[in-house]
């Protein structure tokens, strides 16, 4: 059949993309730009299309001739999510029901085990979009998945640094709620498996591991499958949703706008109330993943660097429609650079390696204690800091999350352009480029940019301006010494 995957730059369309091309599915991806999906490994086996699910006029082509489409989007961080959600699967119910699409899948979150129970607004916001899905005319599977364990999920990195980083913790009440956690495999199995639904099946599937647990139990197990001694956990009444979202913002590198939807999901018991799905797509050869097996999975993988997909894939919907040119004076207005270069005493591909590989565990060699306050502060005022890590300690590719950078463009061996996802009064890059000189050697260069936006724009440059000599220049100047070091 002929699959169109949306949000395939993210956790979970990432890895179905794969699975069912392995299937022998035809697949198409709808991206906003093409290109974060370029060094993907699977990018020359899939059609990518460029379209917008905001905008309708955008669509049909991507749905063309289309048999199975999923719906795999969340505007999980916007202000407004509720309402662009709503948008998006209107206009995807629409334009799948136009062009004859033969089945829509669609995942989505647990539904209250009563209706005494008020759903947080991120999960009425995933009830509400399997509604219209539903609704569409077009046969449509719904699953309901409570949280999902996989390395790189949200909820996995939420569990393994609230247990990790805190031997003892207060805690909020939740923690003694029942949940049914999956593993990612698993999800990934019956979202495949929907892909051949009789036509008559409309309707909703709770999924669900073999194991029910409290998020307690959960940290308790996740700390004897990781080697770590026994958790001092202390459920405390005071601590709303609200403070445990900034609790967790500030321990785990899920920035409070995510932690707080996933966090207010958290607050009501989310097990699966059938599971009849497996009527229709029958359960994993060997069963179900129990949750110490998808836990030892991902820790595995995280520890082998074989992590797939993260939940900081998927960029927002205000990161910038274009990227930075060669020469930014296209802006109008005032742009401030910082430029240096040196020269390496050492070929260019060992230099490429240093660049390839800044972030994360290998730091921006320069002034540790800067970078690392720069992140505390970003994560004060709601950004993402700089704990986001990367996903492969070696290699980049375009789209992906970098700490508190964003990869807008990687061309091997050459050039690494980051886009600045802090705060920020403006809107700011990071480029490193490898050149060759003579004799083997090579040359280094790197160039900030920053383009302000307003008066405090201007004042947020001229204030970070004397300690660029610091930061900047012993960046560039480590990243020189570490090229020229043995390997």
């Amino acid at each position: 059949m002929r699959c169109l995957v949306t949000g395939a730059t993210g956790y979970i369309g990432g890895r179905l993309t794969p699975l069912l091309l392995a299937d022998g599915h035809t697949v198409r991806c709808l991206a906003r730009k093409a290109v974060r999906l370029r060094d993907v490994p699977w990018a020359s086996a899939a059609e990518i299309v460029e379209g917008d699910l905001s905008r309708p006029e955008t669509l049909p082509a991507a749905f063309a001739d289309v048999d199975v489409a999923y719906f795999l989007v969340h505007s999980l961080g916007r202000s407004d999510f509720e309402a662009a959600d709503r948008t998006a699967a209107t206009n995807f119910a629409a334009a799948a029901r136009a062009a004859g699409v033969r089945r829509i899948v669609y995942l989505g979150g647990p539904e209250p085990a009563s209706d005494a129970e008020v759903p947080s607004p991120h999960l009425r916001s995933r009830a509400e979009v399997g509604r219209i899905l539903l609704g569409s005319g077009v046969p449509t599977a719904v699953l309901r998945a409570a949280v999902i364990i996989g390395s790189g999920s949200a909820s996995f990195e939420m569990l393994r640094y609230l247990t990790e980083r805190l031997p003892a913790m207060v805690t909020p009440r939740w923690v003694g709620n029942r949940i049914q956690p999956i593993a990612v495999r698993d999800v990934l199995h019956y979202l495949a498996g929907c892909a051949d639904l009789p036509a008559e099946v409309n309707r909703g599937f709770d999924v669900g591991g073999p194991d029910v647990l409290t998020f307690r139990e959960m940290m308790q197990r996740y700390a004897r499958v990781a080697g770590l001694r026994q958790r001092i956990i202390v459920p405390v009444r005071p601590l709303t949703p609200s403070l445990s979202s900034h609790w967790v913002g500030l321990i785990t590198p899920v920035p409070n706008k995510i932690a707080r939807p996933l966090v207010e999901s958290l607050i009501h018991e989310a097990v699966a109330h059938e599971h009849d799905i497996a009527r229709y797509v029958p359960d994993p050869p060997g069963g179900l993943t129990g949750f110490d097996e998808a836990v030892a999975l991902a820790l595995a993988k995280v520890r082998d660097a074989q992590v797939e997909t993260r939940w900081s894939n998927a960029s927002g919907p205000d990161a910038p429609a274009e990227p930075l040119p060669s020469d930014p004076e296209w802006s109008g207005g005032s742009v401030y650079t910082d430029v240096r270069e040196r020269a390496v005493d050492a070929p260019p591909a060992a230099l490429w390696r240093v660049v390839e590989g800044v972030g994360g565990e290998h730091g921006w060699y320069s002034f540790p204690l800067a970078w690392s306050i720069r992140g505390w502060l970003d994560r004060l005022v709601g950004g993402v800091g700089l704990r986001r890590g990367r996903r492969d300690p070696h290699r980049l590719q375009v789209g992906e999350a970098l700490d508190f950078w964003r990869v807008e463009e990687i061309v091997p061996g050459e050039l690494l352009r980051l886009r600045a996802e802090m705060r920020l009064p403006g809107r700011a890059w990071l480029e490193m480029r490898v050149l060759p000189a003579e004799d083997g050697r090579s040359r280094y260069q790197q160039r900030a940019v920053f383009l302000p936006r307003g008066l405090p724009g201007h004042a947020y440059w001229k204030s970070v301006a004397p300690f660029h000599a610091v930061v900047f220049g012993g960046m560039a100047r480590n990243i020189a010494r570490n090229a020229e070091q043995p390997r």
